[in-house]
């Protein structure tokens, strides 16, 4: 990995995995994707089957005979084929999007206009400008100064348990806010450094041979689990952590009529958020326990990190003005319900003009207005810099938007929803929520988790709905677990990044994620509902 000069006034050193943001890993081909011989025959041959069966799939649907009306009959058949290819990926999954939107459209399902209308929305806006802010907080440095901090905090880098802990934290922190990728492909260097200094420990302590690989050691494979599951646990903290959280909040507003503000969501999702990291911390360290407590060393590596990073630039300043000025504005009409109420006239007024979409794009329209070098009419971002965020994932949330609305205007949610809840029998909130997790694990499990909550969510809502219950706590678990998907390299792109350093076993993989997976689905079966309950939401 190469670092560079950033040719901007004021700016920071940069890695190569800052500048290419590392979101677009789920869609490599397979020549850029490291992959055992094993692994790339199973890749190859499961998309060359998704190829072929996802047009078999539709057409098959078409011409078999249904009681659905001809619109949800021809949009059940294209949805089917869009799910085959975001499973099987032969295209990326973006562009399944493409051809499915495209699709209903021209078999008259929707007209364009109103198939397209849902890219206009305020949540594509609010994901977009989150997106540019995130991309300002890895070229500057400002995330990797951030996570040196607390690196470099009194004890940490003396335990083992501590750096692993710690690790963990910056990386649920970061991802909160920041893609979750991206976060863990900051911190894998660090993460790297830091297992090179324990390896040289216990060779000078005679604990291993001086030939002895330091990818293999236990702490190595806890230290990068932990920075892929942190990732995933933290990004459920804000609507704008992960493309599953807009998703499903979108889809739950639009069912049930209720807002979730952008305060209400951390309120409720941060006690989830700090249980889940406790049990994801127990479950690394009891299955990858150290071979060593007392680490020296690590302390003057951080320092020395810190050190190369330097003085806090004018670039970094504006960023985090940039990013407070966007968070006050997120959480202020929170604040005003929370002191006058929802029904007052201040919050009103207060929620419609500092609209989520508008203040994220007012955000990060103030990274191209504060300057970092007047002179040269310099500004903290250059649209270059924009331009690579992960637009792949903006496509892939619009069209997963698109499809939710049509199943709701279709009346094929519906269809769906009695028709399952009568075969199923779910008829209590707390069965249709147990579902819901179960089968969001499932799906996020084979697909991106952004695929996973555009076809999940849709199918609960109308479940919950037939069976006479409120669709709000089944939904947003959905949601939540739709972020899961801890079990394979394939299942989330932070997965694939800390396989691919080859420190984590496959079998060490399935085991420790197999064990968050049920963990964590019971956390979310138990504990949400409580949440919601206690800030009076779904009712």
């Amino acid at each position: 990995m190469t670092t560079t000069q950033d040719p901007q006034a004021g700016g920071p050193r940069r890695t190569d995995v800052d500048r290419a943001f590392l979101d677009n890993a789920t869609y490599r081909s397979l020549g850029e994707q490291h992959l055992s011989p094993r692994e790339e025959r199973f890749e190859k041959t499961r998309r060359t089957v998704g190829l072929v069966l996802a047009p078999v799939v539709t057409v098959a649907f078409l011409l078999v005979p249904t009681t659905l009306e001809d619109t949800q009959h021809t949009l059940a058949a294209v949805l089917l084929g869009v799910i085959v290819l975001w499973i099987t990926e032969p295209v990326p999954i973006p562009v399944g999007g493409f051809i499915g939107v495209a699709a209903i459209v021209v078999l008259g399902v929707a007209p364009a206009d109103e198939a397209l209308a849902p890219f206009g929305s305020s949540t594509v806006f609010t994901f977009i400008g989150a997106f540019i802010l995130a991309q300002a907080m890895l070229k500057h440095g400002v995330a990797k100064r951030f996570a040196m901090f607390v690196l470099d905090l009194p004890g940490v880098g003396r335990s083992t348990f501590r750096v692993v802990i710690a690790f963990g934290a910056i990386t649920a922190l970061l991802s909160a806010f920041v893609s979750n990728t991206a976060t863990v492909a900051m911190l894998l260097p660090t993460a790297i450094g830091i297992l090179s200094v324990v390896a040289k420990l216990m060779q000078a302590n005679g604990n291993v041979a001086e030939d002895f690989d330091p990818l293999r050691l236990r702490i190595g494979a806890a230290l990068m689990l932990m920075l892929a599951y942190g990732a995933s646990v933290g990004g459920l903290l804000t609507p704008v952590g992960s493309p599953p959280n807009l998703i499903g909040r979108g889809l739950i507003e639009e069912a049930t009529g209720e807002r979730i503000s952008f305060l209400d969501w951390m309120m409720m999702a941060a006690p989830i958020c700090a249980l889940m990291f406790v049990a994801l911390a127990v479950v690394i360290l009891l299955l990858n326990r150290p071979e060593i407590r007392r680490l020296e060393g690590v302390e003057e590596y951080v320092d020395a990190e810190r050190a190369k990073l330097g003085r806090m630039t004018l670039a970094e300043r504006n960023t985090l003005v940039a990013f407070a000025v966007t968070v006050t504005l997120w959480i202020a009409p929170g604040v005003v319900a929370l002191v006058a109420g929802t029904e007052s006239s201040a919050y009103t007024t207060v929620s419609d003009r500092l609209d989520e979409g508008i203040v994220a794009i007012l955000g990060a329209s103030l990274l191209f207005l504060l300057p970092t070098k007047w002179a040269d009419r310099e500004f903290t971002l250059r649209w270059s810099d924009a331009a690579r965020i992960d637009w792949g994932t903006v496509v892939l949330f619009g069209t997963g938007i698109i499809f939710g609305s049509l199943l709701e205007s279709s009346g094929l949610a519906e269809t769906i929803g009695n028709g399952a809840s009568d075969r199923l029998g779910l008829t209590s909130v707390f069965w249709i929520t147990a579902f819901a997790v179960v089968l969001a694990i499932v799906v996020s499990e084979t697909t991106s988790n952004t695929a996973s909550a555009a076809v999940v969510v849709p199918i609960i809502i109308p479940i919950a709905m037939a069976a006479g219950v409120n669709p709000f706590v089944p939904a947003l678990a959905a949601t939540f677990a739709a972020s899961f998907g801890f079990m394979l390299p394939v299942s989330t792109p932070q997965n694939a990044v800390v396989y691919g350093s080859g420190a984590v076993p496959i079998t060490k993989m399935i085991r420790t994620g197999s064990a968050f997976d049920v963990l964590g689905a019971v956390l979310i079966v138990l504990i949400l509902p409580l949440m919601v309950g206690a800030l009076g939401l779904g009712e």
